[in-house]
């Protein structure tokens, strides 16, 4: 576990890295770090006018990012500070625990609901039955129409009570039924396919 000291680091680290924030202060940022020392060479390497570049150094001194390093001016790049930086930053970024996507109600009520590719029960409450039903509904080809032996055989690999299944299907408008046969009339759809 990190120490309380490691806290203001990071947060240093994090600030050290965040004033580079901007694409004019990385510019010049970037070319002091690769040895343009006076405003007129910064200014030569970024094509920003006078301003900009002052602007800029003051920000970036201020910020520790560079320092002034002679009385005639010119600038270097705190490179080691910089990289100490990133390193550390990088480092609490690994140490960060990997987050998963959030799950969907949806994917609750499976996981509750399916195991091992059966249902282990029939949801009493009417939006958790129909997520079910959905799932259950995928067995059959939308456009076909099916005999109900056939539909039994289907559900009966999910659950037991397929007459409960099948009135549920037909009443919540996944699936249709006239003279013995049934098809698919709801639920969603791949279109990836």
């Amino acid at each position: 576990m990190p120490a309380a000291a490691d806290t203001p680091d990071l947060g240093a680290a994090a600030r050290l890295i965040g004033s580079l924030g901007t694409v004019p202060r990385l510019r010049v940022a970037a070319a002091v770090v690769l040895g343009a020392g006076t405003p007129a060479e910064i200014r030569a390497a970024t094509s920003l006018d006078a301003r900009a570049v002052h602007r800029e150094l003051d920000r970036l001194t201020a910020a520790g990012v560079i320092e002034a390093s002679d009385p005639d001016g010119r600038f270097v790049a705190r490179v080691d500070d910089l990289a100490a930086a990133a390193r550390e930053l990088a480092k609490a970024g690994a140490a960060q625990p990997s987050r998963e996507p959030p799950v969907t109600p949806e994917e609750k009520v499976r996981r509750a609901f399916f195991k091992d590719g059966r249902l282990v029960s029939i949801p009493a409450q009417r939006t958790k039955r129909l997520v079910v039903l959905d799932v259950l509904a995928q067995e059959f080809e939308p456009g076909q129409r099916y005999p109900e032996r056939e539909v039994n055989r289907r559900l009966k690999g999910w659950n037991d009570d397929v007459a409960a299944l099948r009135r549920y299907l037909v009443d919540e408008g996944f699936m249709e039924r006239e003279h013995g046969e049934y098809w698919r009339a709801g639920g969603s759809f791949d279109v990836s396919s």
